[in-house]
């Protein structure tokens, strides 16, 4: 992409930094709306042990990479509330639709969400072990405060911030995103985890699609 003349891009995907720094196999998207620059970008960051695909869409690798953190809060609440598999298989694919219907709409390309900037990045960091977002909702579910947490944590979770910005910009929007909002409300209203849930459970009947 160009910002005042100067060419730029973005890279996102499945990548914790500690598997990286091992050197274990790991496959990420770089972006950017100058084909050349990414192609140059790719072929300095490919190794063996690591695979760059390409892609003219900024705008959905960069919302992937954005909001995947404030859905693996809400996994993080879920299995430190102990709801088991299902329950996180739910909310990462409701919330991989909730960071589609966000993107589309700022005008992102669909596909985007189907690969390693949406789908594969949101289902590494809503189960992975190094996922401090995840590690936020759970020690959230069981009763820390998130002051507390985030002292303790002694690094950044995006999605405590992320969440804020994106409630505001999906209500001007008029995109519903019930996770987010859940996430939000427990995060900056202090709602209690297991009452976000219940609200969840307990939405209108609707079509998936």
């Amino acid at each position: 992409s160009e910002d005042n003349g100067r060419h730029f891009g973005v890279i996102s995907g499945p990548s914790f930094a500690a598997e990286l720094a091992r050197s274990l196999p790991t496959a990420v998207t770089i972006a950017s709306t100058d084909k050349k620059l990414s192609t140059i970008a790719a072929s300095l960051f490919h190794h063996n042990n690591m695979r760059i695909y390409t892609s003219d869409d900024v705008i959905g690798v960069s919302v992937g990479g954005a909001l995947k953190n404030v859905i693996a809060i809400a996994s993080g609440i879920s299995d430190g509330m102990g709801f088991g598999n299902n329950a996180r298989a739910a909310l990462i694919t409701r919330g991989l639709a909730e960071i589609s219907r966000f993107g589309v709409a700022l005008g992102a390309q669909q596909d985007t969400f189907n690969g390693l900037a949406g789908a594969g990045d949101l289902l590494l960091t809503c189960t992975g072990e190094y996922s401090r977002n995840r590690e936020v909702g759970i020690r959230l579910a069981k009763g820390q405060a998130l002051e507390e947490i985030l002292d303790g944590l002694g690094h950044v979770a995006e999605g405590v911030f992320t969440a804020a910005e994106v409630i505001g910009r999906s209500k001007k929007l008029g995109i519903e995103m019930p996770i987010t909002e859940e996430v939000y409300s427990v995060i900056h209203h202090r709602k209690p985890p297991r009452e976000a849930v219940l609200d969840l459970l307990g939405r209108t009947l609707k079509s998936e699609n």
